[in-house]
């Protein structure tokens, strides 16, 4: 059962979503950018983001790590802190115009992520204001001076904080061969967080496997998203991220500029077209079913 702290911050996230102008992807006519988002919670003493450090190495932060950056003279536990976590789902048009493409992006979906992405940020603010207006100290990770992303022995590139990890970490999805993160609604998305100085209890994780969603980890039934990557980065093996960036983050950044007009990047296709574009695959969901029915 839903706390009310659990309630209020749901549909804070929610109306902020549903009802302000900043979720547009600006164009004529005016369209939302993100459908109705996913929100989940984690407890800050969570053993899994000591166990995302220990993968990642001493570079990435636990909640505490990023919350004592904000507010060094603060003294927290990290029992008392919670990630508000968030999904933002892409919208159906969007998801229809990228699996319709084989090698750039549509141009929704880079609208989507510029300046879709700005609207997450507008959310990720006005959510510590509105726990600053209740007292609550909170933070952005993504938002600290300190966060950046960089080159990692381990996993090729890496973080100081993951927004797809603290979805996991909240009860939101499961990672597949792509590494995209797979939601209820799917794994074409963005993801949000912030860390707040607030013990809400933690949403339940529905999984015990952190690829629990995907086909391919079920049963090898599945590897359309390797199909749709147009450079061969999503294979077996899993996800190529040199070949991917180099891509979404080259080739698809001057296609943008010269047929779009403006700057940015991104891709999509392996989170479009595929069974998990916009839920659990129906096949895993059965066998959800009966295990719990069993």
């Amino acid at each position: 059962m839903a706390t009310e702290a659990q309630d209020w911050l749901s549909n804070l996230i929610r109306d902020f979503v549903l009802t302000s102008p900043l979720n547009s992807l600006r164009r004529e006519p005016d369209e939302k950018a993100w459908d109705e988002p996913l929100v989940g919670f984690s407890s800050g003493a969570d053993p899994l983001y000591k166990d995302f450090k220990d993968a990642v190495g001493e570079d990435h932060w636990t909640p505490l790590e990023a919350f004592s950056l904000k507010f060094p003279g603060t003294v927290v536990r990290p029992e008392n802190l919670t990630v508000i976590s968030w999904i933002l789902p892409h919208r159906q048009t969007t998801k229809d115009d990228t699996s319709k493409e084989n090698f750039y992006p549509s141009l929704r979906w880079v609208q989507a992520r510029f300046p879709g992405e700005e609207f997450n940020n507008s959310l990720r603010r006005y959510v510590v204001e509105e726990l600053n207006k209740k007292g609550i100290l909170s933070v952005v990770p993504l938002h600290l001076p300190e966060w950046s992303w960089g080159k990692s022995v381990k996993y090729v590139y890496s973080s100081k904080w993951s927004e797809r990890h603290a979805a996991y970490a909240s009860g939101l999805g499961t990672f597949g061969l792509c590494d995209g993160l797979i939601t209820n609604k799917g794994k074409a998305h963005r993801a949000g967080s912030v860390i707040a100085n607030i013990a809400v209890p933690a949403t339940a994780r529905p999984y015990a496997d952190h690829r629990a969603y995907c086909l391919f980890f079920f049963d090898k039934s599945c590897t359309a998203c390797g199909k749709r990557c147009p450079v061969g980065a999503v294979t077996e093996k899993g996800h190529d991220k040199l070949k991917c960036w180099d891509h979404a983050g080259g080739t698809c950044a001057r296609y943008v500029k010269e047929n779009f007009g403006f700057d940015g990047y991104g891709c999509g296709l392996c989170q479009t077209g595929v069974p998990c574009a916009s839920g659990i695959p129906r096949k895993i969901l059965q066998h959800l079913e009966k295990a719990q029915a069993g």
